[in-house]
């Protein structure tokens, strides 16, 4: 009796994944199913982060045109106050297939680049990195930051 129940509890999901196997006919899957990286993942991205570093207070903003403006403060300097630095038309670049992503600004010879993880191997690891390149691809400042605001 007892290897009855056991043969059924192992054969009825075997069996309800054939089921699936056999249909597979993509066009009926709901839109957001279908698209990996479709208008659902999208809405993930904030039109306004606000970023603290050790260093550096970064606020990032989607214009009317669909680029990103970059504007950075002091760590201790309030948001209100002048930026110390404001770069414009940046972009935002798709980073993998889990949802990572990263925000891409150049401001003369230097590559701004503050990328959101998603997926890491820590628990514990800030969401976002900012990096900052020269143009020799050498990197000049490399700092973890946590959303101050969304």
């Amino acid at each position: 009796m007892i290897k009855k129940i056991i043969l059924c509890a192992t054969l009825v999901p075997f069996l309800s994944f054939a089921k699936v196997i056999k249909n597979d006919n993509i066009s009926d899957l709901p839109k957001e199913i279908k698209n990996n990286r479709g208008e659902k993942d999208q809405e993930k991205i904030p039109k306004t982060v606000i970023i603290k570093t050790k260093k550096f207070k970064i606020r990032i903003d989607k214009q009317p045109n669909g680029n990103y403006l970059y504007q950075s403060w002091g760590a201790n300097t309030k948001i209100t106050a002048k930026p110390n630095m404001i770069i414009s038309d940046g972009e935002i670049i798709p980073d993998g297939s889990g949802g990572n992503y990263y925000y891409e600004f150049n401001n003369n010879d230097y590559s701004y680049k503050v990328y959101r993880n998603y997926l890491t191997d820590s628990a514990t690891k800030p969401p976002y990195t900012l990096i900052v390149t020269d143009i020799d691809g050498k990197i000049v400042v490399k700092q973890d930051g946590r959303v101050v605001k969304n």
